[in-house]
């Protein structure tokens, strides 16, 4: 009897692992609906029978440890309302991987008691816990960048027209002037004009990026020119830069990822700050936004261009068929265009490789 055949006799085995670090698990808000994974789909051959986790894990690196594809982890939690205290990971917990009603599930041992671990969300401080994704490098991104989704409306934002003293450039603890509607008193964000992304195919524009410069205050204004403190400033203040609100930017800290949807194709469209050759855990820019269904946590495959050759025989050039290549996770969606970041990547990405729904894992696990 093959091994194949005796694991279908023998019902699927209950493998152990184990995870550290606190965290407020990722809520599988579609679970009910979802399928789940067999034991015969999805689970990595390799999969370790116990793993530990240490600080500096996150929950997408650890799920790959033992899904083929990490991201269908939400699939594999079982609902236990009876538990009431499992929700959090911490360091020195173990995860069993147990048998549910024919599927594989997740179980977790604390100490000396074993109870079932749930979908559920709660939070605890930051330095307790294991974040789903490196959250830092989100973190950053969002603090410095933003994006005007009708780029045509540039000309009507605030802008600074001049530094106090006839100064070209100002910095921290200055004082500029700046044309617009601005409140007495409110705080703003200093921009400059970043990108113009636009749709490769069609030339729609599809959103103007604008980067952080600093902050300031209004004191006082006459007419629509308003005298602003530079609160702080991580570049020089120029004219022409553009004021506006803060944005109330609430970064989710967990994030479900899953496929999108609908049927989704676009492209990468670019890596904020000119870069052109991407890698693992780079933001990137991708032409598709919420009016085309994308939502935070959803997940991309990114297929790389095929290689530009010429027919022997005609001599006609042609497109070599593209080659799966990486996983892009949303995290935050315009309503033209969104921000991913790169979760994994198999060889070297591009700006203008192809992005689509993923494939759900069909690998067999061998043990």
């Amino acid at each position: 009897m093959d091994e194949q055949a005796k694991r279908r006799q023998d019902g699927p085995p209950k493998w152990r692992r184990t995870w550290a670090g606190g965290l407020a698990l990722w809520l599988a808000a579609t679970l009910a609906q979802a399928q789940g994974l067999s034991w015969e789909h999805g689970l990595r051959s390799d999969a370790p029978e116990r793993y530990t986790v240490v600080r500096g894990d996150t929950l997408w690196d650890i799920s790959g440890r033992f899904l083929r594809h990490p991201w269908q982890w939400p699939e594999v939690w079982q609902v236990n309302p009876q538990i009431r205290n499992p929700h959090l990971i911490y360091p020195g917990d173990v995860i069993t991987l147990q048998d549910c009603n024919g599927r594989p599930c997740l179980g977790l041992e604390r100490g000396q008691n074993v109870v079932r671990l749930s979908p559920e969300v709660r939070r605890v401080p930051v330095r307790e816990a294991i974040e789903t994704i490196p959250l830092d490098t989100v973190r950053h991104f969002l603090r410095d960048h933003r994006v005007v989704d009708d780029p045509d409306t540039l000309d009507e934002l605030a802008y600074v027209v001049a530094g106090n003293d006839r100064r070209i450039i100002s910095g921290a603890g200055d004082r500029i002037y700046a044309r617009g509607e601005l409140q007495r008193g409110q705080r703003y964000g200093i921009y400059r004009v970043g990108e113009r992304y636009h749709d490769a195919a069609s030339g729609e524009a599809l959103g103007l990026e604008l980067i952080s410069i600093g902050r300031a205050q209004a004191e006082r204004s006459e007419d629509d020119i308003a005298l602003m403190q530079v609160l702080s400033a991580s570049q020089e203040v120029r004219n022409e830069d553009i004021v506006l609100p803060l944005e109330e930017r609430e970064l989710v800290s967990e994030f479900v990822p899953r496929a999108p949807d609908r049927d989704i194709e676009g492209t990468i469209l670019a890596v904020p700050g000119g870069v052109r050759f991407i890698g693992r855990l780079q933001v990137v820019a991708l032409d598709r936004g919420r009016r085309d269904g994308l939502e935070t946590g959803h997940v991309l495959q990114v297929e790389q261009q095929g290689e530009r050759v010429v027919d022997p025989r005609t001599g006609e050039s042609l497109r070599l068929p593209g080659t799966d290549a990486g996983l892009v996770m949303v995290f935050r969606p315009y309503e033209k265009m969104s921000y991913g970041l790169v979760m994994q990547a198999t060889r070297t990405l591009e700006v203008g490789d192809r992005l689509y729904n993923p494939r759900r894992g069909v690998g067999v696990a061998q043990r």
